[in-house]
């Protein structure tokens, strides 16, 4: 157990095997919200990259299909790295979510493959 929340980057497919299909992106993204609730269960903060990353996209009128969205995904997601103390990596085919493996291992924060590795929070409150 631990009494720190840990910031937890949930990686998974999102573009990969969608073929840019609008509908399978939004079905892996989802895939990735289901896992939010069972880290926030345990005490923790989840954070999917593509929840900052499409923002920002659409901020200029772009998309996760469009040219500009291999500048703004990754970076995202490195950038994000540098807060996280840890990820969950979901299963299936995904060079992003396994450059997020790779960057975190070379930080050394724990890559965890399962939920239920996942340290649960000692159950009290912040001051």
């Amino acid at each position: 157990m631990t009494d720190k929340p840990l910031l937890i980057l949930i990686a998974g497919p999102y573009r990969s095997g969608t073929d840019g299909d609008p509908q399978a992106m939004a079905a892996n993204l989802a895939r990735l919200e289901s896992a939010a609730w069972p880290v926030f269960a345990a005490g923790h903060l989840p954070v999917i990259g593509e929840w900052i990353a499409l923002p920002v996209l659409g901020s200029v009128g772009s998309g996760p299909t469009e040219p500009l969205a291999d500048q703004v995904l990754h970076p995202t997601a490195d950038r994000l790295l540098a807060h996280c103390d840890a990820v969950l990596r979901l299963p299936g085919e995904s060079v992003g979510a396994d450059q997020d493996v790779a960057t975190a291992r070379r930080r050394g924060l724990p890559v965890y493959r399962d939920i239920a590795e996942i340290p649960r929070r000692t159950p009290q409150e912040a001051a």
